[in-house]
């Protein structure tokens, strides 16, 4: 729809998290999927089977935490047996990286997304309410010493928060082959958290690591997905921003969500969603369920409509819809 071309579905394969961050999680009221409202395995499979003929060629596993649902090495071999799917990726806490890289690896994943907002490990556990830093730490290690590529570290920009580490995180990049992602804060959701005052705009972040020296742009690739890339001289790794607030790039956007409950979405940021398991678990033939795949397509959202004072919020919670 207006000229995009759909060839990335994200899937949250469960709610569930080992960690409990305040910018994703409600911190009051928090009611789990029971494994029963989770989208089968089986059932995933299925979806991601029409998606791809009808031109999906990437797709990526996020939660909650997928690593926490049961079996999921299994699944992943699997899901790499489709024929036509060509990229598979995995977005983890990092918490239990360490001793399931190698299985991973094995299984079919080589492109990792790790959430780390911080490098300091007292602010970790006020961050996510765990003290897991060293765990996440051995994680990345792990990944690197493996040959996962690329490996990106997702870190969401909360003013007050974490904007004193933006230097600290960028200076990585001079010695090690991570890209640094810096995402805006988006109003998703009942966290609690979200305010206009933690909001940091890509361009200030971009400010703020000046001293480091210029920052050269990387040509993007046809599979990249919505981050902005630079470089510094010299540097082994790159930095990347991702502005959905500040910087729209919903004209360029390839993909779509499948929520841990089995429900289609064409944006993150619009509570329009598509209930594919209804329909899965009611005998739904496969051009039933295409059709839908390309209803929802085809109904995706010119843009969203979100502002940097949370005006336009989406009502979903992110854990379910997936990061």
């Amino acid at each position: 729809m207006f000229a995009r071309s759909i060839s990335y579905l994200r899937i949250s394969l469960t709610d569930h998290c080992n960690l409990r961050c305040q910018y994703c999680t409600p911190q009051e009221g928090r009611v789990k999927l029971a494994n029963e409202e989770l989208l089968r395995y089986e059932e995933i499979l299925r979806v991601v089977r029409i998606a791809v003929s009808l031109g999906i060629e990437k797709v990526r596993l996020t939660g909650g935490e997928p690593l926490v649902r049961r079996d999921v090495l299994s699944f992943i071999k699997d899901l790499a047996e489709i024929p036509g799917l060509t990229d598979i990726r995995l977005t983890t806490n990092g918490v239990l990286l360490a001793e399931h890289a190698e299985a991973l690896k094995k299984a079919g994943i080589n492109k990792l997304n790790i959430s780390l907002d911080t490098l300091r490990p007292e602010r970790f556990f006020q961050i996510t309410g765990v003290d897991a830093f060293a765990k996440v730490w051995d994680g990345i290690s792990k990944a690197r010493e493996l040959g996962f590529s690329p490996i990106k570290l997702n870190v969401v920009a909360l003013k007050g928060v974490n904007d004193d580490e933006f230097i600290d995180f960028a200076r990585l990049t001079f010695t090690e082959p991570l890209q640094i992602r810096f995402i805006e804060f988006m109003p998703i959701g009942a966290s609690g958290m979200w305010n206009k005052g933690k909001y940091i705009s890509s361009a200030e972040i971009m400010e703020l690591l000046k001293p480091l020296g210029a920052l050269e742009p990387v040509p993007a690739r046809r599979m990249d997905g919505p981050a902005r890339i630079y470089r510094f001289p010299e540097a082994v790794g790159s930095v990347g921003f991702i502005s959905p607030i500040s910087h729209h790039f919903c004209d360029r956007c390839n993909r779509l969500r499948l929520t841990s409950e089995g429900r289609l979405r064409s944006c993150l940021l619009s509570d329009q969603e598509t209930d594919l398991k209804q329909r899965l678990r009611s005998g739904a033939t496969d051009e039933e369920i295409r059709d839908l795949i390309v209803k929802t397509i085809l109904n995706k959202p010119k843009g969203h409509t979100i502002l940097p004072d949370g005006g336009g919020s989406c009502h979903g919670q992110m854990s379910r819809i997936g990061g």
